[in-house]
Order: C-alpha cells, then structure tokens, then sequence
C-alpha cells in the first residue's frame, strides 16, 4: 500500500540497508518438544494399565455384582501353594489378625477383602476367615471375576 520515502528498489540510501541485516532469531522451537511430550502420554497412557501391583490370584468368576467403594479395602489373599498375603506383603497365617488390627483405622468395622486364588486349598482360605471373623472383623467379603458372557 504505502511505499518508502528513501527509494524504491535497490536505492543508495545507507538508511534503507539498515533495517535489512538479518537478525538471530532467539525463540525456542516448541514443535519437537510438543510431539516429545505426546509420544511419552501415549507410552504412559498404554503401559499404566500393565503396571498393577499385587499377588497374581487366579479368581474363581461369579455372577455377583461389584461393590461400590469409597475408601480402599484391606485385602488378604491365598495365592494357589497356600501363601497368604497382606495387601502385596507375604505374612505367616498366624500373624492375620495382629497385622489386620494393626493396619485397620476404623477398628473392627474396617472393610477386608479375602481373594483365594481358584487352586487354592479351600481349607487356608477358610482358616483365614475363621480367624479374621473370630478376631471380630465385621465386614468380611470374598472377592470374585465376574463371569464374562461367551
């Protein structure tokens, strides 16, 4: 729209020179970096599901409904050689009920999950419930898989 006062093209002026050195530019490129961040997203996205913590336990599947939960349970589990777990933490069957009472922070009324693996002697998973219920723990479930329709 406007043209220069100091000539058109190429003129002599030193003054119109001046303004056309090139100049460093000092920005950070924030494109690599974006698409360095989405890659890992995705990496943690996927993998973040493969990372549970816990006794691998073979559930035996029902057709019970799950439990709607505000806080975590407790869980003790039976695994199939007949080990028992407190939360991820291997105990001897003769220690459930010192560490249930321990660990509980609503007394006897705390919430405990006993998951028995599918293989597992039904005899350890029934003493470990007959311990916990004579300890006086009130709500006590088992934990099942619900049965997935073929």
């Amino acid at each position: 729209m406007g043209m220069s006062a100091q000539g058109g093209r190429g003129g002599g002026s030193r003054r119109g020179r001046r303004g056309s050195h090139k100049r460093l530019l000092s920005e950070i490129n924030v494109t690599p970096f974006v698409d360095v961040m989405l890659v890992l997203l995705i990496i943690f996205m996927v993998a973040a599901p493969m990372m549970t913590v816990g006794v691998p336990i073979d559930l035996p599947e029902t057709e019970a409904k799950a439990l709607n939960s505000e806080t975590q349970p407790i869980t003790v589990s039976v695994n199939s050689s007949g080990q028992v777990f407190l939360q991820e933490t291997e105990i001897a069957i003769d220690e459930v009920v010192a560490k249930l009472e321990a660990i509980s922070t609503t007394g006897y009324n705390e919430r405990i999950y006993v998951r028995g693996d599918t293989n597992a002697d039904y005899g350890t998973v029934m003493k470990v419930m007959a311990r916990i219920s004579a300890a006086g723990f009130k709500n006590l479930g088992l934990v099942t898989l619900q049965e997935q329709d073929s």
